[in-house]
């Protein structure tokens, strides 16, 4: 097996977030899901957007996220991602080729336009997400470079683009080429609104084998194995999984890998102003660490700077010099 070229390749939303800050009533007045991620169309991201205070626009897209955190600690990270051949697509590849990340899915004609997601922030930090996928739902399976593919260690893959079909057909093709050149699948859940409706799926690849490393949240653990207790739903994957990664907010976080366990508490920070990108960057932490070698233990606490460090501030991508970040918090 040839070295790898990346150590991580992700597929994922190739989407712009329009992040705004707003008050509590504006979230019940257009009658948003509070802390979650709707699916909208273009027509309501045009009534929301319309609805918006002020706001400012940053490349996002959950695993594209991840990779931005990835190459801010030194990984040689490439995207794949279908964005139109608009304005927003262009911003987008700009900002993953800027950040240091390899970017050259070719851009779809026609409608609908590049993905944007419209997040409003509340005063607690909170953040309320509404996707609208628009060309990220219509990567194609042939638009995969397998050879690219083939040459990273890890293949970064989310749940949210597990919902539109073709998309879905190019990560299992993906997922194949990856695993025939014997490369790792790592794989977040990203909601528990994406479990409901594809849970079977995941349950499936993670009773198969087919998963090194699976990412969820509290919730998410919960909404996958039926079992509202933590340590419960814990113990219903954690064989199934070479290494798992169950994050709780302010709580902290537990991996449990080859049965090994461990766990970290949140790291402390003055004020939580944007949770928005906080769990990808997670993803970045502690994939960073393990693509490396190093400890569980060290993993879950990289994961848990980055974390801090995103929702210290607006946006969801590293605004510090995380490599600087990194050495000071590990001494």
């Amino acid at each position: 097996m040839p070295e790898p070229r990346y150590d991580v390749i992700a597929i994922g939303n190739a989407v712009v977030d329009i992040i705004a800050s707003c008050k509590d009533e504006l979230i019940e007045e257009l009658q948003l899901n509070r802390g979650g991620m709707t699916l909208i169309d273009e027509a309501r991201a045009e009534e929301l957007y319309a609805a918006m205070p002020p706001a400012r626009e940053v490349s996002g897209g959950s695993a594209a996220n991840t990779l931005a955190g990835l190459s801010t600690l030194g990984m040689q990270c490439a995207f794949i991602g279908q964005v139109a051949s608009d304005q927003m697509g262009k911003v987008f590849a700009h900002d993953m080729r800027a950040t240091g990340i390899d970017f050259d899915t070719p851009p779809r004609e026609g409608e609908p336009a590049t993905g944007r997601v419209l997040i409003f922030v509340t005063p607690d930090g909170e953040r309320t997400m509404n996707t609208f996928l628009g060309a990220g739902q219509y990567l194609p399976a042939e638009a995969l470079d397998e050879d690219l593919i083939a040459s990273g260690a890890i293949l970064y893959l989310e749940g949210y683009l597990w919902d539109p079909e073709e998309p879905r057909r190019a990560m299992r093709r993906a997922i194949d080429v990856a695993r025939a050149a014997g490369r790792k699948i790592a794989f977040t859940a990203s909601e528990s609104f994406v479990i409901d409706r594809h849970g079977d799926d995941f349950r499936a690849m993670i009773d198969d084998g087919v998963i090194d490393i699976l990412f969820v949240n509290e919730s998410e653990l919960a909404t996958l194995t039926g079992e509202a207790d933590f340590e419960t739903g814990l113990a219903a994957i954690a064989g199934k999984v070479p290494v798992l990664v169950a994050t709780r907010s302010e709580k902290g976080a537990v991996a449990i890998a080859h049965g090994e366990r461990a766990q970290v508490a949140a790291e402390p920070i003055d004020k939580v102003v944007d949770t928005t990108g906080a769990g990808d960057q997670f993803a970045a932490g502690f994939l960073s660490g393990h693509a490396k070698g190093v400890s569980l233990q060290q993993c879950l606490k990289r994961g848990a700077i980055a974390a801090a460090e995103v929702i210290s501030h607006y946006g969801p991508r590293p605004e510090a010099d995380m490599q600087k970040l990194m050495a000071e918090k590990l001494g």
